[in-house]
C-alpha cells in the first residue's frame, strides 16, 4: 500500500495562497489542517488531511 503524500508548508501555503504569518495565526485560532512534527522539526501536511479541511469550508450548492 501507498503511504500517504506529505506535503512541506511551503507546498501548503502556496496551494493555499496565504503567508506563513497568516497561516500560524489561524493556527493559534484553532483552524487549520492537522500538521505533522518530524523528529528534526520540520512541518508536514498529509494530503489527505488537507482536502479534507478544505472540504469542510465548501459551500452548499
Amino acid at each position: 500500500m501507498a503511504r500517504p503524500q506529505m506535503l512541506k508548508l511551503p507546498e501548503v501555503l502556496s496551494e493555499l495562497g496565504m503567508s506563513r504569518a497568516a497561516f500560524y495565526r489561524m493556527r493559534a485560532r484553532g483552524q487549520g489542517p492537522r500538521l505533522i512534527k518530524l523528529p528534526n522539526g520540520q512541518i508536514r501536511v498529509r494530503r489527505n488531511d488537507l482536502d479534507v479541511w478544505l472540504a469542510s469550508y465548501e459551500e452548499a450548492a
